[in-house]
């Protein structure tokens, strides 16, 4: 591979904008410099001039349950993980979390030990394992499988603790009801990331939770107890204290008014995107299966036959779009795409353009959509030569 240099109208480096900029890659893939279109570059340098835009690091996603027709569980192996991580790098996400969603213990191992192996073997994309349950609070079980639901025992906390050791990173999502407070203070001893969720616990519980070592909220607003004038719940502990938020933002999960709210409310770095994406991400298919219930799509709606709200159908470029519509600046926007979630788990070379970082970036167009995608500094994707498919 021969040096190479993507020239655009914008660059963003993980933090700011910057005008007529240049990313030099150098021949393993890796960023070498952003420089200005005024400085010169390396004799022999391909240049590639991409036009109006924004370049932007990929993105990362910390939830991501499915996606390519596949969900994260009991199919799950090494090659799965590596289809799941390339559809959603062509949908812009270059690093993801796979989420395993509430299920037995025997699948949970199946899919740690898929995990590990990926990434003993460098899948592309694969930068951890997100667990969301088992160990949550049924009321507040959305679409997990309430009778998978269960307390945390010594075995998992066993189990996450030396899984920790092992992968790049491990987010765990638990309520505060299904664990004890020395349960997650060991966990985040052990490197796991803890995030509260699916919870209908008080403030005061999300509060000890989060001394005793958690460290984020999953999918803020949703499966949790809401903020009221007495009753702050898990959202008011969220929003009034240093716990970092994963939000939905596709104009179905969260209204503009909360978005607004936790914008505000939340220090900047502390609130970032998720997709919470399921099978259905980067295919036209209009149902799948969960645990055997049947998810239907419609409409950017992913539910149960009853209604519940079954994950999300939607990409973070499309999430991008609706933050910047609803008033956002894109600096703050592409910084919860990319560098908070980077950064929360510990992947110093993802999310940003610097020197060193993996030369893993987008192409956005100025209304946000994909227009290309480069993973280890080779062009994976471009608008002009992408199938039709529904994202």
């Amino acid at each position: 591979m021969t040096r190479q240099a993507l020239s655009a109208t914008q660059v963003f480096d993980g933090t700011t904008l910057k005008a007529s900029a240049t990313v030099l890659l150098n021949r393993d893939g890796r960023i070498e410099a952003l420089q200005p279109h005024s400085l010169p570059l390396p004799k022999g340098t391909q240049v590639q001039h991409l036009g109006p835009g924004i370049l932007a690091p990929g993105l990362v996603d910390l939830q991501v349950n499915g996606g390519a027709g596949e969900m994260v569980g009991q199919t799950t192996d090494v090659a799965q993980l590596a289809r799941i991580c390339a559809t959603h790098a062509r949908l812009g996400a270059t690093g993801i979390l796979p989420t395993l969603i509430t299920n037995n213990p025997g699948v949970t191992r199946q899919v740690i030990e898929a995990g590990v192996l990926a990434a003993w073997r460098g899948v592309a994309g694969f930068a951890g394992l997100h667990l969301e349950g088992p160990h949550l609070d049924p009321a507040r079980k959305g679409a997990h499988d309430e009778s998978l639901i269960r307390p945390m025992d010594n075995e998992d906390l066993s189990l996450l603790c030396e899984a920790a050791q092992a992968l790049p990173a491990l987010m765990v999502t638990v309520a505060p009801c299904a664990v004890t407070l020395e349960q997650i203070a060991r966990l985040a001893r052990a490197g796991v990331i803890v995030s509260l969720g699916h919870s209908d616990c008080p403030a005061e519980e999300a509060h000890a939770a989060h001394r005793a070592g958690a460290r984020c909220v999953t999918h803020l607003f949703n499966a949790m107890s809401g903020l009221q004038a007495r009753m702050p719940g898990l959202s008011g502990a969220a929003l009034s204290s240093g716990l970092r938020a994963g939000i939905i933002a596709d104009g179905v999960h969260v209204a503009p008014e909360c978005l607004h709210i936790s914008l505000r409310m939340k220090a900047l770095d502390d609130l970032f995107l998720v997709s919470d994406a399921m099978a259905v991400a980067g295919t036209d298919l209009e149902h799948f299966s969960l645990n055997r219930r049947e998810i239907r799509r419609e409409s950017g709606r992913l539910t149960l036959a009853d209604g519940t709200l079954a994950g999300a159908d939607v990409t973070l470029p499309q999430s991008l779009a609706h933050l910047v519509g609803l008033g956002v600046a894109p600096e703050r926007a592409l910084a919860m795409a990319s560098r908070i979630p980077a950064d929360i788990i510990g992947a110093a070379d993802r999310g940003r353009i610097a020197p060193g970082a993996r030369g893993d970036l987008v192409l956005l167009g100025p209304d946000m959509t994909l227009r290309g995608v480069w993973v280890a500094g080779e062009l994976s994707w471009r608008e002009d030569t992408k199938r039709s498919m529904r994202r």
